[in-house]
Formats: C-alpha cells, sequence, structure tokens
C-alpha cells in the first residue's frame, strides 16, 4: 500500500519512476536528483515510516519487499523505469541464493507490469574469469536475471564507489586513519578503477532518457587505473597522514577480514565479502559508455578530494 502522505492521484503524462534500494548509499543519493526531474518518484521501503522524512511530500512510498514476490504488484503499477539497485549481502547466511531470487521476483513483476526499462547497478570483473569472487559472480548474475525477463535492462558495472557513506570507501577511510603500519595482503596490488559517486549518479540518471533499444551493459570507472594500496597512499596524502604498507602475501581474505573487523566490526560480514573480491582485477575493459554518454568521470586524486570535502562540512 501507498503510504501516508504519497499522492492518491498522478500526474498525467509524467513517468512514473520506481527506485528499489533507496535507503542505501546510492539510491539515497539518487532520490533528489530524479526530484528535480519531471516524473513522480516511487519507492520501494520495506519500512515506508523510517523513508518518509527522506523524501519529498510528492513522492510515493510502497510497502514492499524483493523477496516477497506479492508485495511487487502495487510497486509495479504503471511504472515506466524501474532501479534495482539491491543488494542483500547484509544480515543475509546466503546472499547469493537471495540476491537471484529478489531479482527474478523483481524482474518477473516489471515483466507483467509491462515496464519499459530496468536500470540496475552491479560490479566490475571478468565473468570468465572462474576465480571470480561470490560477491562479484553475484552482482553479474543478477543483471543476467533481469536481462532474461525480456524487460529492456541498462546495467553498469563499476569498482569502488569514491564517496562518504560508501562502505568500499569508507573501508579504505578506517584503514587509513586508524592504522599508522599496514601489514598489506597480495590483494592490495590488484588493479581496480574507481569511480566519484557523482559520476555514477550522473549515469544512473541518464540511462533513463536512453532511446528505446536492446539490454546493454556499461563498464564505468574513472581515468585512472590504480590499486587498493595505491587509493590508501593518495588518502594517506591528501589527509597528511604518514602511512607504512608492508607487504605480507600469506595474509589472506578471511584473515585480512578479521583485520578489518578490529577497525570497523560493524561491517565484517559485508566487508569480509567485500574483500573476497579484491583478488579479482576490477578495471574497465569495453569503453562503449563513453560514446553513448558525454558524462566524463573525474580522476582519482579530484575523487578523493571531494569526498574529503564532505566530511568536513
Amino acid at each position: 500500500m501507498m503510504s501516508p502522505g504519497a499522492n492518491s492521484r498522478e500526474p498525467e503524462n509524467v513517468p512514473v519512476i520506481l527506485l528499489a534500494g533507496a535507503s542505501g548509499y546510492v539510491g539515497g543519493r539518487l532520490i533528489s536528483l530524479l526530484e528535480n526531474q519531471p516524473l513522480l518518484l516511487r519507492c520501494l521501503a520495506r519500512n515506508p515510516d523510517k523513508l518518509r522524512p527522506l523524501v519529498q511530500e510528492a513522492a510515493q512510498i510502497v510497502r514492499g519487499d524483493v523477496l516477497d514476490p506479492a508485495s511487487l504488484i502495487e510497486a509495479m503499477r504503471g511504472v515506466d523505469t524501474a532501479y534495482y539497485l539491491v543488494h542483500l549481502m547484509s544480515g543475509s547466511k546466503d546472499f547469493e541464493k537471495e540476491d537471484r531470487q529478489a531479482a527474478r521476483n523483481f524482474a518477473e513483476a516489471a515483466k507483467r507490469a509491462r515496464v519499459r526499462r530496468l536500470i540496475y547497478l552491479g560490479g566490475l570483473g571478468d565473468s570468465s574469469d572462474m576465480r571470480l569472487s561470490p560477491h562479484l559472480r553475484s552482482r553479474h548474475e543478477v543483471g543476467q536475471i533481469l536481462r532474461e525477463s525480456g524487460v529492456e535492462t541498462i546495467e553498469f558495472r563499476a569498482s569502488l564507489v569514491i564517496g562518504t557513506g560508501s562502505l568500499s570507501f569508507d573501508l579504505v577511510k578506517s584503514l587509513t586513519d586508524r592504522l599508522p603500519v599496514m601489514l598489506c595482503p597480495r590483494w592490495l596490488t590488484t588493479p581496480t578503477q574507481p569511480i566519484a559517486v557523482d559520476d555514477v549518479l550522473a549515469y544512473l540518471l541518464a540511462a533513463k532518457d536512453l532511446p528505446p533499444g536492446e539490454s546493454r551493459i556499461f563498464e564505468i570507472g574513472s581515468p585512472d587505473v590504480t590499486t587498493y594500496g595505491g587509493m590508501i597512499r593518495e588518502y594517506a596524502r591528501q589527509k597528511g597522514l604518514r602511512r607504512w604498507l608492508i607487504s605480507v602475501p600469506v595474509l589472506t581474505p578471511y584473515l585480512s577480514s578479521l583485520w578489518l573487523a578490529l577497525v570497523t566490526p560493524a561491517a565484517f560480514e559485508v566487508g569480509r565479502h567485500l574483500i573476497e573480491g579484491l583478488k579479482n582485477p576490477t578495471v574497465v575493459r569495453d569503453r562503449t559508455a563513453l560514446e553513448v554518454f558525454s558524462i566524463r568521470p573525474i580522476g582519482i586524486q579530484e575523487a578523493i578530494q571531494k569526498a574529503l570535502a564532505c566530511v568536513n562540512e
């Protein structure tokens, strides 16, 4: 059901945009951008009362859960474009299974409601790599499930998102802020191509206005290829911190996650899954996004600078 305060009558000739994952980092940032456009924003929420203060009065909030197919019927009614920004790593014993089921539920509901387009944010990584981490493998599988529904799907694949509030970036920030000396596993030398959160949002927003066509995958990233060690060094440089990184090849991803738990205990489980993915290179191999979109992502140095400026505001 629609939450109290939502419009009971929908404006004519204005597309209805559904946002699933509005309480997440990227979804939460996307809300205000969508609210400034000529559309009706509808958010899917398990707890509408928590989300209501974060959106304008004109926005609709529908109580629903991606793991409950019946709850998606009302949410999809009259929807033109649906954003799927849902990850179930937190609080799930088998996040791959739940991510798979949630994507199927959402895709099937979208197909039945004749939704025009799905927009999804996944992760970079080589799908043909047999050593791809469960986290990245699940991200790719979700995109495939959405595409197989027959609803046109725009999938963006990104690496670490640089911005205050991004779990991946906050892990880098916490480690660098709190540990003057770091015993560094080999995954700190894995190539990665992070992207600023504002650039991710720009891509997501632009995707809804693409001309109709087939489902597509766009790999997005900053112009810079670095490593997680490089991220730590650049963050430390901008903060004026002296940090020593000592390579310890035998430090496994699991032991690394225990090490992270000392720094950010609340994020241990999600952090463990993220770290398992750090052994896989996450770089842009297909630059089609630069041809299709006018967006030109900023470099890592500027992205970290903007993230730090937000912290200091």
